[in-house]
């Protein structure tokens, strides 16, 4: 568990430092049957890279690059992350530093440089409803839209909630026992105040514990388990109180901008002496939005 982990914390990205645990759910999403742990590569960030660009896990397995990243939030960029995160990565296998050594690659000389085959995977456990599973590509976040894009990224967010991918659950155990895990603590904190969460937290360590669920994990790293939920809640507490403010400065603009819209209607409606107008358009909402419209006081997303 050494490394620095300031950049992210999550409990999902501590169990993932295991070779075992890795390829056992490698094998779960690819439907393979690897046994071996020592054929899991983990790949490590050079110190110099930046702390804000490591994702939770990337490790090479056949010559398969894996980049998982789990998400408790519903995230659509995640395509545009991915791809940083294989620049990042793949910026340090071919990195100078390693030249000479068994990692090193010239990609300015004439031998076609071979890379790891990349697979971008999401696995949300958010609370908010969402598919099973679903594609993300890159190409969404195109501002011009192209049915033929010169660089594409696709990326499978699998949904880990109760119910949910059973084969792949069923498959990974310990990927299930986490769950367990993610659930107790929300179970004993739905009613909670934030200053309850560390002890709501070491409730559901002690259930999982006492019911032999990531026993000798939690029973391990149970501080770091403790600080790193706690760490999580708080971060998506901030992230729901930015958006709540966010949705009301909205609505709160929205207002203003409609009143000012129809005070402009309604003034231009009495200097031209259009009274039948004016009082049609006070009662039929679509009739207003023609008219706003013929008068150029409404653009096209704001009539839609």
């Amino acid at each position: 568990m050494s490394g620095n982990r300031e950049y992210k914390s999550d409990v999902f990205s501590m169990l993932m430092q295991d070779k075992e645990r890795a390829l056992q759910l490698y094998n779960a999403m690819n439907g393979s049957s690897y046994d071996n742990p020592e054929d899991v590569e983990m790949v490590i960030h050079d110190g110099g890279i930046s702390l804000s660009v490591r994702n939770d896990a990337s490790f090479i397995v056949d010559a398969r690059l894996s980049i998982y990243e789990h998400q408790s939030t519903v995230c659509p960029n995640m395509p545009v992350r991915s791809l940083i995160y294989f620049s990042v990565i793949l910026s340090d296998m071919l990195s100078d530093k390693k030249r000479g050594t068994k990692s090193g690659k010239n990609i300015y000389g004439r031998r076609l440089v071979k890379i790891p085959t990349p697979h971008f995977v999401v696995f949300y456990n958010g609370e908010e409803e969402q598919p099973e599973v679903q594609e993300l590509k890159l190409s969404d976040a195109f501002e011009k839209p192209t049915d033929e894009p010169n660089l594409e990224l696709k990326c499978k967010v699998y949904n880990i909630n109760d119910g949910k991918n059973k084969a792949i659950m069923e498959s990974c155990g310990w990927l299930n026992d986490y769950m367990t895990f993610v659930n107790k603590v929300r179970e004993y904190h739905a009613d909670g105040a934030f200053d309850d969460l560390a002890i709501d937290i070491e409730k559901a360590i002690d259930y999982c514990i006492d019911n032999d669920i990531l026993k000798e994990f939690l029973k391990t790293y149970r501080s770091e388990v403790t600080k790193s939920m706690q760490l999580n809640y708080e971060f998506d507490r901030q992230l729901e109180l930015e958006r709540a403010d966010a949705i009301e400065e909205g609505l709160e603009q929205g207002l203003e901008q409609g009143i000012e819209l129809i005070n402009q209607l309604n003034q231009i409606l009495l200097s031209e002496g259009k009274y039948d107008e004016l009082q049609k358009a006070s009662k039929d909402k679509e009739y207003q939005k023609k008219l706003l419209a013929e008068y150029g006081l409404l653009n096209e997303k704001q009539g839609e």
